[in-house]
């Protein structure tokens, strides 16, 4: 898999049938390594160790109702209370993050009405802060931390 934009980690591999898989350590289970999965691992470490995003206030590609339609959502960080509070969505490096990805996002903040999204596809990385009451959004300059978000 190519380097991204991120800072690098050690990961646990295994390969089953000459298919290559990645130790998810917020799942724990090992998932089929794709060039999206890559950039969800290595977003995943991102939060967890330069952020301090708890795994167990973090869920991945959990179900999301959207018009009454069951989507996956990449991940989902969680406040100490529970509530949702950050969307990440990731893409391959290959793919463009672009309104298309902005507006995958976005369906899913229809539901789940969190301050922050994040769309990344290993190279390059935004963070929108939503005020929902407002109406209003702005682009960050940097994803906040995981105290600052209580």
């Amino acid at each position: 898999m190519e380097p991204l934009n991120l800072p690098h980690y050690n990961f646990r591999y295994k390969e089953i049938g000459g298919k290559m898989f990645i130790f998810d350590e917020v799942r724990q289970k090992f998932v089929s390594l794709t060039p999206e999965e890559w950039v969800r691992q290595h977003f995943l470490q991102f939060m967890k160790r330069n952020l301090n995003y708890p795994s167990n206030l973090t869920g991945v590609e959990r179900k999301v109702n959207v018009n009454g339609l069951t989507q996956r959502c990449d991940i989902i960080l969680y406040n100490r209370k529970g509530q949702p509070v950050m969307i990440v969505e990731c893409k391959a490096p290959s793919v463009n993050i672009d309104e298309t990805t902005l507006a995958q996002a976005a369906r899913y903040n229809t539901t789940l009405g969190v301050p922050y999204l994040v769309l990344t596809n290993g190279l390059k990385h935004y963070c929108i802060r939503i005020e929902n009451d407002k109406g209003r959004y702005s682009l960050e300059r940097q994803f906040p931390t995981f105290d600052s978000l209580q």
